[in-house]
């Protein structure tokens, strides 16, 4: 039985759908939100092997607690999921400075915060898998979401890193990115108006807006099934270090990647001549 620490418990999105296959699975779940009262019905059914708490994954000190907390309950915290965030749309040019810095609060620090306050108990357990809920954006930039795609790019070198780091304790860190998913991600957008701070991207994010809207409750990706791919990629003996979730988000990595690998080696010639040029051999054990 393992314990799973999943951050971003709102109703109707990826942790909540966590929870409920790991529940399901006979697993135990310490999940969070900014607003637990809303999942107080959802956790009285679950009795004992579900502890709702209080997080605000910008708080540090918030996030020191509910570690502390879940370890005390449960003994220790088997799986985190990073899975807190949300995006804001807005040009690279116009978009507020404060608004970016929250961005990458919410979106990255705060997958640092957390995954350094859980770690220390994996290295002294030496075991523990960490996920980190990436997203398509994280791979391929998307215009509108420039700085939403930047952090998610941070978390994916973040993670690349981490899983190499933390081998040694055997720790796993797996990325998992979906597409357009059918949670509540995208209902907030018909209240957001757009507000750009240059006339000339304005038309551009009306139209991402309006995008959004459009697919909001069409999107493709079923919440519960990715999850459960999610889910059965932890238990891999071999876990891969990242999953993408959703065809149209898997067409758009893979055509991304092979234009990216295409290009890169067309260019092998200028790439390798950007090196200090190497003589050949005198046959007496010296270049010059």
């Amino acid at each position: 039985m393992r314990t799973w620490f999943i951050t971003g418990g709102t109703p109707g999105g990826f942790g909540m759908a966590y929870a409920d296959v790991v529940l399901g699975r006979g697993d135990r779940v310490v999940l969070t939100a900014r607003r637990p009262d809303e999942l107080r019905d959802w956790a009285a059914r679950h009795g004992d092997d579900a502890l709702v708490l209080p997080l605000d994954v910008t708080d540090a000190g918030q996030i020191r607690l509910a570690v502390a907390e879940a370890e005390r309950r449960f003994g220790s915290i088997d799986v985190l999921v990073n899975n807190a965030g949300r995006g804001w749309y807005g040009s690279v040019e116009g978009m507020d400075e404060a608004a970016v810095r929250n961005m990458f609060e919410l979106n990255f620090f705060s997958v640092l915060r957390v995954t350094r306050a859980v770690l220390p108990g994996m290295r002294a357990r030496r075991a523990g898998c960490i996920v980190n809920m990436s997203s398509v954006a994280g791979l391929v930039g998307v215009p509108g979401f420039g700085f939403y795609t930047a952090a998610k790019f941070a978390v994916e070198g973040l993670t690349e890193v981490l899983r190499q780091e933390v081998a040694p304790f055997g720790i796993r860190v797996l990325a998992v990115e979906p597409g357009a998913f059918r949670t509540r991600a995208y209902a907030g957008f018909a209240d957001e108006p757009v507000e750009e701070g240059v006339e000339e991207y304005r038309s551009m994010l009306a139209t991402v807006r309006a995008s959004m809207i459009e697919q909001n409750g069409r999107q493709p990706g079923d919440p519960v099934r990715g999850v459960e791919a999610a889910v059965a990629a932890v238990d891999r003996d071999q876990a891969p270090r990242r999953l993408v979730l959703g065809s149209a988000g898997y067409d758009r990595v893979a055509d991304n990647l092979e234009a990216m690998l295409a290009e890169l080696r067309a260019d092998e010639a200028v790439s390798r001549g950007a090196d200090f040029p190497v003589a050949a051999d005198t046959g007496t054990g010296t270049r010059r």
